[in-house]
């Protein structure tokens, strides 16, 4: 009897009350085993979003870099040039600043088309010159123009009210992002063009006349490594540079490759030696460009896209690269660089005539008027600074991208320096807020800046 009642026990198995107790702790264990888990995913997306934002923010600075370095590059006539004779007698050098022979180098009064994309200064602009009615020199802010934008408007101008296919600011997908600065640079692509060599020589030549010494026309001949006859178009403008002068000049060019400059009311400033292109004295390594496809234009500027490419939100912003105005066919392009950049402001590095640097605003390089020494035979002195450059600091704030809403508090300050904030603040403390150009405040934000000298600047 005993040996039964102790296996009828042993039988029974847990009471409910033990089975609630260890319920309750597999579930405290679950819970704890969840929180840990999902702590770790929480962590890990933020340290991936973080080597993402570090990676995507050096490669963006760096390749701005490059192109502001070569900015207001002209082959190899830059700075200094062949001395001319003052009117007291002295042999001066000037600013090589090619001499222009055509009329549609930019366009006529108003427009926008020419030979150069994204030009925001047409001839008649405020306090810009009128069309020249004569060969001239090509203008400093033909070289360089930045844009100061804040969430309303910028300062010279808003670059897409001259140019239209430039985005407007505002929240939605393809837009530009709002706050964000605009920069168009200009120089001549250094791999292109074909090299004039001496009668006799394997190459392109030049035939001028005997009377005039002047260019009656350009036989191209490619070399290895030198570009297609092909990409000499018909109608286009022509550059012909050595490492002292340089002159554009309308020309007809036939299909095997010879370039006629061409001396006309239409196209040019009328017949008659003075409107041709000469011979240049002395000639040191000269090369033909065509302007159209070979002096690069490239805007920076910031586009607002998808994270998910779906066409709704979240957004991000996207650094955007465009050459030649982005028309495809003649060296153009408009390329997405890279994701995540909210920021991009830029400060231009200025050298007085006493050696001292000083950093100003778009709006301030555009409006200067003295800038030693001056372009010869200057269409114009506004806007001389644009090439009077030493050193262009560039500003960009890069976010995650995808939203992580278990940020909070301190995790999601960051520092802005362009907005001359001295410390971390909250989204909401910046000038420019994240909420104003349709980002989320939850995103990891992260400041980069650079100072990028002009090698080709021009005191």
């Amino acid at each position: 009897m005993s040996a039964f009642r102790m296996l009828s026990r042993a039988a029974r198995g847990f009471t409910l009350i033990e089975l609630m107790v260890a319920m309750v702790l597999g579930l405290l264990v679950a819970a704890g085993i969840v929180t840990v888990f999902a702590s770790t995913s929480s962590s890990n997306k933020a340290q991936n979003q973080l080597a993402q934002l570090q990676e995507a923010g050096r490669f963006a600075v760096t390749r701005m870099g490059t192109d502001l370095r070569m900015a207001n590059g002209q082959y190899c006539t830059n700075t200094g040039g062949v001395a001319k004779v003052a009117s007291g007698g002295s042999a001066l050098d000037h600013i090589r600043t090619p001499k222009v022979y055509a009329k549609k180098l930019i366009g006529a009064a108003g427009a926008v088309s020419g030979a150069f994309g994204d030009v925001t200064t047409a001839w008649g602009s405020g306090s810009y010159p009128a069309a020249p009615t004569a060969p001239y020199s090509m203008p400093s802010f033909l070289f360089m123009r930045g844009y100061d934008c804040t969430l309303t408007a910028c300062q010279p101008v808003d670059p897409h009210t001259t140019v239209g296919t430039i985005p407007a600011m505002g929240t939605a997908i393809d837009n530009r992002v709002k706050g964000a600065d605009v920069l168009t640079v200009r120089y001549v692509d250094p791999a292109a063009g074909w090299a004039i060599v001496p009668p006799g020589v394997t190459g392109s030549t030049l035939a001028t006349s005997s009377s005039a010494a002047t260019i009656t026309s350009i036989t191209l001949a490619p070399r290895t490594g030198e570009p297609p006859v092909s990409n000499a178009a018909n109608g286009d403008l022509f550059m012909l540079a050595d490492c002292s002068n340089a002159q554009i000049f309308p020309a007809t060019a036939s299909s095997v490759g010879v370039i006629t400059p061409v001396a006309n009311t239409t196209d040019g400033f009328g017949t008659g030696a003075a409107n041709l292109p000469t011979a240049q004295e002395p000639e040191s390594a000269p090369k033909v460009f065509d302007v159209n496809r070979d002096f690069q234009t490239v805007t920076y500027y910031l586009k607002l896209v998808s994270v998910n490419n779906d066409g709704k939100a979240p957004l991000t912003g996207a650094l955007m690269r465009r050459v030649n105005g982005g028309t495809a066919g003649r060296g153009g392009s408009e390329d997405e660089l890279v994701r995540g950049v909210e920021r991009l402001d830029f400060r231009y590095g200025v050298q007085d005539a006493n050696g001292k640097i000083s950093f100003l605003s778009a709006k301030d390089v555009d409006a200067a008027t003295s800038c030693p020494p001056s372009e010869l035979n200057a269409l114009t002195s506004t806007g001389c600074l644009w090439r009077g450059i030493v050193s262009i600091e560039v500003s960009l704030l890069m976010d995650g991208q995808t939203p992580l809403y278990t940020l909070t508090g301190n995790q999601l300050n960051y520092r802005y320096s362009a907005d001359a904030n001295t410390g971390l603040l909250p989204p909401s403390g910046h000038a420019v807020k994240p909420s104003d150009q349709g980002f989320p405040d939850q995103l990891l934000r992260r400041e980069f800046s650079v100072l990028v000298p002009v090698r080709n600047y021009n005191p």
